[in-house]
């Protein structure tokens, strides 16, 4: 039965002649059995009178016109790449707001009649049931009894507070009245079931018939829409999650109600008994499925929209991710995890980012080898030194100069630089010096002493430019170690650089938010990749090309997966930390290795015996399906 149904049988006695107020009263006896009708009707009489010349005298409370801006608190929903929900956010109110057409007409039906059968009939205020509470206070000296509608139910919830107390009640009264002057009734319901507490913080009948029923509130019905009206009054002593027996109980009071108001027959109240109910379990605190996603998520929310606005605002967040490629790497780190374990490597930890370098879109976030052991996302928020994973944004600056190529000769001999307060000798890993080679030579093999003093020839602050350009924004300062890593970097910000370098020098901003939206469906935040040029194209085609060969013939080789592919290695002198840092045109996928109170890992660790093995294990899988793609050959652009 449709609110206008029940507006016109509260309204089909009018052809009788008999005046408007006898006609409500008398349909209100038949329902109470009219036992104090008398005393019922001097009363109401008197209560509604004095209610009219009362409101002149409350000229302090709150304004009822702010209600035509206001919107209720909600929660905003976290979904992976292809819809599947991954988390909810929301403050203290769990909420989804809904329109009232889109709540079915069984719980409409259901709610009207144990809180307020004749809400389409009164204006605000039943002057019946105010004059029963009213006699029923002042014969216990107290409010005991409310006597609200709908409308004074949802003024309580929205400005006032919870005291008992006449003057309240009476306040109550006089802003619904002011509330029905101005809003239709469609609309007052409508607010009221987004509104009120349905139990296990669940506010509004959207998210108590998700977390009831498992389903929207357009499709309750009639028995589930009978057990969550009679929620209302107690919403947790009658809940079906707490006490499943009692719940029914007050689901057959709420249709016995139904029915001796004629809204439904005898038959289906008996159906709708019988029903059985798929109750759940509570939803409201449910943790994230993807945790590592929703922290990266909600830290880029907050810095767009701020906190409050995220908890509240009833967001529709869409990621880049994809549940089950996620779900990938993480069981990819756990079980690189065990197998360091076997081979006598003590590395507590071990994280991952992979970005698609075509959008710059995370693809995927690994913070750590199981997020209920830590909840310390290392892929976004551990900087760690990356070693000669770093040597590569030194490289891409020669080649940008215009002074160097993969083939111009660069000494491996010994030097020293004043630094500070005293005196800098880098070292190659393993000792020795190489003497005369060429750059290609001496970035496939990662010799330390080329790099530094290339370094100090294109200018550190160079080097530091590119970086930022590249969308890393730890910090930096232009000491003579910068180019041996010494500095503190995030996997993310390294996926991202390499990312850029894969895609010939065209970045985005990485992000892991594809679009967010309020819950009408309007645009808040569009994040469609709007690629641009950074990166002169022939120097960074060069540099994939040198840092193919890291993987063909270099540090690198335990990193290859039988197709194009480009990546550096890294290892701390100390080793505290190992990297393996790499990509194909489709995919840039930094991996890190270390404990996080630095202790050194020790037993040989480096970059390319550790990392890399995982970071192949993690592209064999990302990329099955995926065609093989090549790199564009620096030939095809002019040189600086």
């Amino acid at each position: 039965m449709s609110s206008s149904t029940i507006q016109q049988k509260q309204q089909r006695d009018s052809k009788n002649g008999l005046p408007p107020a006898f006609r409500f009263v008398q349909g209100v006896a038949q329902v109470t059995g009219g036992t104090i009708l008398g005393i019922t009707m001097l009363t109401s009489s008197v209560v509604a009178g004095g209610l009219v010349g009362l409101a002149t005298s409350f000229r302090n409370l709150p304004d009822v016109r702010v209600l035509r801006g206001y919107v209720p608190t909600e929660t905003t929903y976290i979904y992976d790449i292809k819809g599947k929900h991954l988390a909810s956010l929301h403050d203290e109110a769990n909420r989804e707001v809904v329109k009232l057409e889109n709540i079915n007409p069984n719980l409409k039906r259901a709610v009207i009649a144990m809180e307020d059968s004749h809400f389409y009939i009164h204006h605000g205020v039943n002057p019946n049931s105010v004059g029963r509470a009213f006699l029923a206070n002042w014969e216990k000296g107290a409010v005991v009894e409310g006597g609200s509608t709908l409308t004074m139910q949802l003024v309580k919830n929205l400005f006032l507070s919870r005291e008992r107390k006449f003057s309240r009640k009476i306040a109550e009264a006089v802003m619904a009245i002011r509330l029905e002057q101005i809003f239709t009734k469609d609309q007052i319901l409508e607010m009221y079931l987004n509104q009120i507490y349905w139990g296990h913080n669940n506010y509004g009948i959207q998210t108590a018939s998700e977390s009831y029923f498992a389903k929207p509130a357009t499709d309750l019905t009639l028995a589930e829409s009978a057990m969550l009206a009679g929620l209302i009054q107690s919403p947790e002593e009658y809940s079906p999650f707490v006490n499943y027996p009692l719940a029914k109980k007050r689901q057959a009071i709420v249709l016995e109600r139904m029915r001796e108001l004629g809204w439904i027959t005898a038959v289906e109240k008996k159906e709708a008994l019988a029903q059985p109910l798929g109750v759940g379990k509570p939803t409201s605190w449910q943790t994230s499925q993807l945790p590592y996603i929703t922290e990266a998520v909600v830290a880029e929310l907050n810095e767009r929209f701020g906190r409050d606005a995220v908890l509240k605002g009833g967001m529709r967040v869409q990621t880049t991710v994809d549940y089950n490629f996620q779900r990938m790497a993480e069981n990819t780190i756990a079980r690189a995890h065990s197998n360091l374990r076997r081979r006598g490597l003590y590395a507590d930890q071990v994280a991952l980012a992979a970005v698609d370098p075509r959008t710059h879109y995370v693809k995927a976030l690994v913070g750590g080898i199981g997020y209920e052991k830590s909840q310390f996302n290392r892929a976004i928020q551990s900087r760690r030194q990356p070693g000669s994973a770093f040597k590569p944004f030194v490289y891409y600056t020669a080649f940008a100069s215009g002074k160097y190529t993969p083939y111009s000769t660069v000494m491996d001999t010994p030097v020293s630089y004043r630094d500070g307060s005293g005196w800098y000798s880098p070292r190659n890993y393993g000792g020795g010096f190489g003497g005369a080679m060429s750059i290609r030579s001496a970035l496939v093999q990662s010799r330390n002493v080329p790099a530094v003093k290339l370094g100090r020839a294109v200018g550190l602050d160079k080097v530091i430019e590119v970086c930022r350009t590249l969308g890393i924004k730890s910090p930096m300062e232009p000491v003579t170690s910068l180019p041996l890593g010494a500095i503190g970097v995030t996997p993310l910000e390294m996926a991202g650089a390499y990312a850029t370098f894969a895609n010939t020098g065209w970045h985005s901003d990485p992000t892991i938010i594809v679009r967010v939206t309020d819950s009408m469906g309007n645009v808040l935040l569009d994040n469609t990749p709007k690629p641009r040029l950074v990166l002169d194209p022939w120097a960074t085609a060069s540099l994939n090309a040198v840092l193919q060969g890291v993987i063909q013939g270099g540090t690198g080789t335990a990193a290859q997966i039988g197709r194009p592919a480009a990546g550096k290695t890294g290892t701390t002198s100390s080793e505290r930390d190992v990297w393996f840092v790499g990509y194909v045109p489709q995919l840039a996928t930094a991996v890190w290795i270390g404990n996080d109170n630095y202790r050194p890992l020790g037993g040989g660790a480096t970059g390319g015996g550790f990392a890399a093995p995982i970071w192949r294990d993690f592209m064999s899988q990302a990329l099955k399906g995926e065609p093989v793609r090549y790199f564009e050959p620096a030939s095809k652009y002019p040189s600086p």
